[in-house]
């Protein structure tokens, strides 16, 4: 087995098989990486595109098929004790992780007319606390000296503002801070940290009426898919990104806002 095959992947917030985390899961899985998937489907349930209570567990058996050993857990990310859950649980199953992709993410629409503490908390606790404790969990325990990964999923708030978007895109701005500083204070132990952007990606939330007004604003002439963004992450996981770290990459397709 190469040194890729040997190497376990971390991927949170992977409940819906249309989503960003399944589509990141498939393409590292492909590329020879065990796979361990975290999911939390009482946010989704409560979310207009719903998720498929089997959703998870097929997805488990497809990654399966392409020859890796494959893990998973149903994790809320907002309790205190969800780092230690998670890698103790990684470790035990498949062995200390090499890369966490820091996938999960709370979003729901407001503006400051209707914005509550409770709704900005709620973004705060799995967009930056979640995010930021689980990357210094990893790195805490991670001993290999090379090859540690960390990315981070952003969505471009500083290339522009995002209205009825506010706690959301105030917490996804603070990832993009985050992932510079971490950057900083873990290179010594051999990780690099990064963050994607995807730009608008059509994960199942999309009306037709979106993509209509959207398609537009992409050169390309078609909206942002799942599999875009993780065929970015695989490269920034892979050896070959070595010497990228601290970076918030634009993966948008020359999305024009």
């Amino acid at each position: 087995m190469s040194q890729m095959k040997e190497k376990i992947a971390i991927i949170t917030g992977v409940s819906r098989l249309k989503g960003i985390g399944a589509a990141i899961c498939k393409e590292l899985a492909e590329a020879g990486y065990h796979i361990f998937f975290t999911y939390w489907t009482e946010y989704d349930k409560q979310m207009p595109w719903s998720v498929n209570s089997e959703e998870q567990m097929k997805l488990k058996e497809e990654l399966l098929k392409r020859g890796v050993k494959v893990s998973c857990m149903e994790l809320d990310l907002t309790q205190d004790d969800a780092p230690d859950k998670l890698m103790n649980k990684v470790s035990e199953r498949l062995g200390y992780p090499d890369i966490l992709i820091n996938n999960a993410a709370f979003s729901t629409n407001n503006d400051y007319s209707n914005l509550t503490a409770d709704e900005l908390d709620k973004h705060y606790l799995v967009n930056v606390r979640a995010t930021t404790l689980l990357s210094s969990k990893f790195a805490q325990g991670f001993d290999k000296k090379h090859g540690g990964r960390i990315v981070n999923i952003t969505s471009g708030q500083f290339r522009g503002p995002m209205p009825g978007e506010l706690a959301y895109a105030t917490t996804k701005g603070a990832v993009d801070a985050l992932t510079i500083t971490l950057a900083a204070e873990i290179a010594d132990l051999g990780i690099t940290v990064n963050a994607v952007n995807p730009g608008p990606t059509d994960t199942g939330w999309m009306t037709d009426d979106t993509k209509d007004k959207l398609k537009p604003m992409f050169p390309f002439g078609r909206i942002g898919e799942p599999r875009d963004v993780a065929k970015a992450i695989k490269f920034l996981v892979s050896d070959d990104a070595d010497w990228v770290t601290g970076q918030i990459i634009h993966s948008e397709g020359g999305f024009r806002r």
